[in-house]
């Protein structure tokens, strides 16, 4: 990881004068929170150590057009008539200028394509070998292995997510839920390896994951939901005026909720944990001893956000499959369940009307 560089300056009287170019804290952590066409692993000697991925280009122009990102030489060198700028491929010309005439889609497999890839297959991995081993032993046997551990995973999303908020239709619902759940804590626990992209804490990830929440939502509701929405019961009609588009700015400030959330809370985290180190190289260019003294503090410091960053994972994942239960049972109107109450007899006997009648 790279926090300072040096350049030299050539003079008239051909003198070479070196200055040191300060640390931009703000740039570099954006860098490392935003995407990327390769996983940055370290800098070391001046040499950047990191793994390039494909760069997948196609032009009405030029055609299609597909090599590595290392080819850019990390925005330093044009390759096949395109450079980086910015993290971004813009075509060029023989001048190495932008060519404006020329238009490109890109296709190119980043970072965080890559990483999301990587959860797919193993969540698909770990259930797939989960459910192999209950098609096998069935409940006869007891769990073992890694089953041992996501068995009680799925119990506590079923438990506290689906029967609480969905009532009898949970079980409906418990695919999709699950598959949520684990989707995001993969990509959560993923995104905390060093030289890994933070999936979770890219606003376009958040925002597909919310909208597939919302079709689910919407897909859920009945003619009872929809009649309140645009015309709420038991309120004057001056109310309504106001309450039926706030009612309907609801059905999508409830996906943006989720959107906001999962994204902000796992984002500010990461900014933290690199706050911290590049405090260690804003006080080193300071006065060197500032720098080493400094330094155990913002480790350990580090090292602490990093274990509170483990928790937010899960909670982040809870928090994001619960409210999406949430917003679920409420679009089918069964809100919170009593699983303790007795099921109504549809033919109720002579005493039960009796009862009734009394009541």
């Amino acid at each position: 990881m790279a926090f300072g560089q040096h350049g030299a300056e050539v003079t008239e009287k051909g003198t070479t004068v070196h200055d040191e170019e300060k640390m931009d804290a703000a740039k570099i952590i954006m860098e490392h929170v935003l995407d990327n066409h390769e996983f940055h692993l370290a800098e070391i000697g001046g040499h950047t150590v990191s793994i390039p991925l494909p760069i997948i280009l196609y032009s009405p122009q030029r055609g299609f057009n597909a090599f590595m990102s290392s080819r850019f030489e990390h925005g330093h060198a044009q390759y096949g008539g395109y450079k980086m700028v910015n993290d971004k491929v813009v075509p060029v010309d023989e001048n190495g200028n932008v060519d404006e005439s020329v238009s490109v889609m890109d296709f190119s497999l980043t970072r965080n394509v890559v990483q999301m890839f990587i959860a797919v297959l193993l969540l698909l991995l770990v259930m797939i070998n989960v459910a192999k081993k209950y098609k096998a032993n069935g409940t006869s046997k007891a769990p073992s292995g890694f089953q041992n551990a996501v068995e009680p995973v799925i119990t506590f999303v079923r438990d506290e997510v689906g029967k609480p908020n969905l009532g009898s239709k949970y079980e409906k619902y418990m695919p999709y839920l699950l598959s949520v759940f684990f989707f995001i804590l993969i990509n959560n626990l993923i995104g905390l390896i060093p030289g890994s992209a933070n999936v979770t804490g890219n606003i376009a990830f958040t925002l597909v994951l919310a909208f597939i929440s919302m079709i689910v939502i919407l897909i859920s509701t009945n003619s009872h939901f929809w009649g309140h929405i645009f015309w709420p019961p038991g309120v004057p009609f001056f109310v309504k005026v106001i309450l039926i588009p706030v009612e309907f700015a609801g059905i999508f400030i409830k996906p943006i909720a989720l959107m906001i959330r999962l994204f902000a809370n796992m984002v500010a985290g990461h900014i933290v944990i690199i706050c911290f180190i590049a405090l260690i190289f804003i006080f080193g260019a300071m006065n060197i001893g500032a720098g080493l003294g400094f330094s155990p503090l913002s480790l350990a410091f580090t090292v602490f956000i990093y274990f509170i960053e483990i928790l937010v994972a899960f909670i982040q994942a809870f928090i994001f499959t619960n409210l999406t239960a949430v917003f679920i049972g409420q679009a089918f109107e069964t809100g919170h369940v009593d699983h303790n109450e007795q099921p109504h007899d549809p033919h109720p006997t002579h005493d039960h009307r009796e009862k009734e009648y009394a009541l």
